[in-house]
Formats: structure tokens, sequence, C-alpha cells
């Protein structure tokens, strides 16, 4: 059964991604939007867009109740949820089928299983999954029996929330003493997040790395992994950079890791796309289970292009009954790519998120650049959201030449009227340490950023390179005045009025 029309949960850059893989099926795509968003190029894209409310996403892309609305108004057979929002919500999705809907995504008990990170390790653990030492149950534990408990897991360890993640409700601690004030903030946090303030205690993997495995499931109990992606340059446990395949895994491994992913999702009769996550010691490469996202993740682009199946257009064949298109042995990996997520952020004010109006909006293109955006020229941004303007792929034969090319993208990336990560991506790819694939979790905070000394007379030369750049741009314009061949004695005479003008 054909998916006909679909509903699209969502804004942004995936909204706009989704909207490309609908066209490419056959399949109509809605769009809903908020007031905040009523220009937004996904609105433009769509064959139909909808108002749901005001900025807030609670009073939008939040309301089941106006999405269920818009699809019945639109006579929409499905709807996606892409990511965030209310993608990995089991009570939306179970609304959304109980309304007639086909949910373009895992099935609901799925979700719940894996969502909550303590019943999440208790389902895995029967299969032989690697389990970070820890603590906790799916009852909530008391302050008391956490402090307990605290001497068997070890120090320094993680304080985390049973019900969520992104870094929400997260806390490290490396002692006793400071154990108790971590739970307290951490209840706060996950409580006023999810809405859930259980917590419990995970022994923190010094040196490591984050891997992540995505995984394809149909409708029939076919599974297969799609490989590894290395998630590692992060702030506030929220990703920046990612690529595949991780520069230090080895074919070995990422079979014995895909295959544990594929049998972790399997305990929960798993479909649709999906990542089990890996957080990996640098020095030994034992690697432990973290939490499976039952959701498509941000960065799905790298792995589309290194192997070359597009797994947004999979979920919407899965959703419509149909076998996995691919099978484990047809799986090949070619090449290196690298995602750089543009986010509206000033790395200089410890990325501090960035609102205002874009004024300027070009794009790199070229061999193996990829651009995924919700954004464009004259494109307002807004504290309502995501920061998340723009995703850089970029692909080559080589690590070495995919970093190359990934800079050379950069530096033709330019974003003017709100400051974005671009210039921390362009430093990033000059470290040495990333050129190596010397890095880790930690790597951008207590060695990247602690290296970064930020001075007047540092600030004072940026800005008159700025000066001097725009400057010459501003040299090269050349305005044609009507559509004859411009004469080499008319084109001097330009650059000379222009020159005369600057």
């Amino acid at each position: 059964m054909a998916l006909k029309k679909v509903l699209i949960a969502n804004r942004g850059e995936i909204a706009v991604r989704i909207i490309r893989a609908c066209r490419e099926v056959g399949c109509q795509p809605v769009a809903v939007y908020s007031e905040a968003d009523r220009m937004a190029p996904h609105v433009r894209m769509a064959d139909e867009a909808y108002l749901l409310g005001p900025p807030p996403a609670v009073d939008s892309y939040l309301r089941i109740d106006k999405l269920i609305e818009v699809a019945g108004k639109a006579g929409c057979d499905s709807i996606h949820p892409g990511y965030g929002f209310l993608a990995e919500n089991a009570d939306a999705a179970d609304e959304m089928i109980d309304a007639g809907l086909i949910w373009i995504g895992p099935p609901p008990s799925a979700i719940r299983r894996m969502g909550d990170k303590l019943t999440a390790r208790a389902t895995v653990e029967p299969t032989g999954m690697p389990l970070v030492p820890g603590v906790g149950k799916a009852g909530r534990m008391s302050d008391d029996e956490l402090l307990a408990a605290a001497d068997g897991v070890g120090y320094p360890l993680l304080v985390k929330a049973a019900a969520g993640g992104g870094g929400k409700g997260m806390r490290v601690v490396d002692s006793i003493d400071a154990l108790p004030e971590a739970i307290r903030v951490a209840r706060r946090e996950s409580a006023a997040a999810f809405g859930d303030d259980r917590v419990y205690l995970e022994r923190l993997i010094q040196n490591a790395r984050h891997i992540e495995i995505q995984l394809l499931g149909d409708q029939h109990g076919n599974v297969i992994h799609l490989g590894e992606r290395d998630c590692s340059i992060q702030r506030r446990h929220q990703k920046l950079i990612e690529e595949a395949p991780s520069p230090i895994m080895d074919e070995t491994l990422r079979q014995e890791m895909g295959m544990a992913a594929v049998r972790a999702a399997r305990a929960v009769d798993y479909f649709s796309a999906g990542t089990v996550e890996f957080v990996m010691d640098n020095d030994t490469r034992d690697y432990f289970f973290l939490e499976m996202n039952t959701r498509l993740q941000v960065e799905h682009t790298v792995t589309e292009r290194v192997t070359g199946i597009d797994i947004v257009k999979e979920m919407l064949h899965i959703a419509a009954g149909e076998k996995l298109r691919h099978k484990q042995e047809d799986v090949r990996f070619k090449g290196h790519a690298i995602e750089c997520r543009i986010v509206a952020e000033d790395p200089q004010a410890g990325f501090l998120p960035s609102v205002g109006q874009i004024v300027g909006f070009e794009t790199p293109t070229g061999p193996g650049v990829r651009i995924d955006t919700g954004i464009a020229y004259g494109s307002e941004v807004s504290p309502y959201y995501d920061s998340l303007l723009a995703k850089l792929v970029v692909w080559d034969e080589t690590r070495d030449e995919a970093i190359i090319r990934t800079r050379r993208a950069l530096e033709e990336f330019h974003i003017t009227g709100i400051p974005t990560a671009i210039p921390f991506f362009i430093q990033m790819m000059d470290t040495p340490e990333f050129r190596e694939g010397r890095i880790h979790t930690k790597f951008l905070e207590t060695e990247f950023l602690a290296k970064e000394k930020q001075t007047a007379e540092l600030e004072r030369v940026a800005a008159l390179a700025a000066t001097l750049l725009a400057h010459q741009r501003t040299r090269r314009a050349m305005v044609q005045t009507n559509d004859r061949p411009s004469s080499t004695w008319k084109d001097r005479a330009r650059h000379a009025q222009m020159a005369r003008r600057l």
C-alpha cells in the first residue's frame, strides 16, 4: 500500500528533507507551521501548508490535536514526525494511529521501551549487549539509595536522567561530597524537561568516543545495520561534527557492533530507522551501550553518503508495509563523509544562541558537497526553536581528502546577519588532533577551547580582516545594465568608477 499524502509534523531542514523524499516516491507532502515560520522554505516548498498556532512549540508543533485536525482537513493518510518535537513520543504515535494515520516511524511499544534508559538497559542486557557499569531500576531510587550505591559504581561517575537525553538531567561527579547536589540538580532538570525526576548512576568512561550504529528494519522482521558514525565532537553533550566511517573502526569491530545493535532492535520488534548509541574507550576499544534513538537522526546524512542508501525514502517504503530493499550483504561503504552542523551560535561566547535576520546567504557547491537547510536569504532566526540552520555534508575518497574538501566548502559558506559556528568548524578542520583522529567527547571543552585565548588585539585584527574581505568582494562585483555583451572598455570604466566610490 503506497503512501499518498504525508503530513510533515516538523519544521526547518528536516521538513525540507522529507518533502523532497516524498516527491521522489510519489506522495504529496503537506507542511505545518507556526506564526514564526510563516515564510519558511518548507512552507513554500510543500504542496499545502497549514498554520498550527503561535511560535512557542507547545502551542504549535507539539499540539497533537491540531496536527490530527490538519491531517483530517488535508486528507493525509500518514504523518512523519522527523526528529525532535514528537518523534520519540509514544503517546503521540498512539494518538496518530488511533486517528487512522500511518505513523512513519517505529512502533509505539519500541519507543516506550527504549525511551526509558533504565528499561532499555534491562531490555538489551539479555542480548549480550555490554553495559556501562552503573546502578538504577525502573522504579524511582531515593537519594539515599543512590548515595549508598555510588562507591560500587566508582568515580568519576555520571548522574543521568532515566527518561531523556541531549545532556539534560546529566551531571559529572568526581567525589561523594559533590553527589547530593548533583542528584538534586539532575532531578530538577529531568522533571522540567521530561516530567520525570528519576535518575541513575553510571560510571564515566574517560577518553571516550561517541559511536552510533544506523539501523533499518521492516515490518516483516528484517533488520540491517548501515555501519557507524563517529559523533565525538560535542558541546554540552550536543553533537557538532559527525563522520562516517569512524577513524578508529576496523571491519571486524564494525560488524561486531553492528550485529549487537541489530540484536537490540530485534529485542523490541523494531522497524523503521533507528540508531543504537555506544560509548567507546579510546585506549582499549571496549564499547558499551548508551541508548537507542527511536527516530531519524540529524546526522543520518553521512551514512547516506557513504552507503548510497536514502534513509528517509526507506522510512516511507517501510511505513507503507514494504520489505527492506537491501540485505546486510548488499551494504557497502565507499569513501568518507563529514557533517558540520551549521548552528546559530557564537563560539566566541561559549556557543551562545543567536537570533536575528539572515541578510546574506551563500552556500558552497562542487563535487561531494551537500547542503541540507531550512533557511534562505531574509529568514528570521527566532529564539523559539533549535539553533540548527543547515547541515554541510561533504564526501571524498579518503578522510584526509574529505577534511580538505570540508574546509574549502566552509570557506565558501557565508551567512551574515547573525553569528554562526562556521569559523569554529574551519579552525577544527585545521586542528592536528582532529586531522589525525585523536579526539574524544570532551576534546572541545578540555583541549580545543582551552587553547583559544581571546584578546582585544585578536578581536581588532579579526574585525579588520572582515572589513578587508568585504571590501575585496565589493570591488569584484560588476553589474550588467542590459542584455548586450559588455565591451572591455565599458568593463574598465565601471571598475574604475567603483574604485573611486570605495
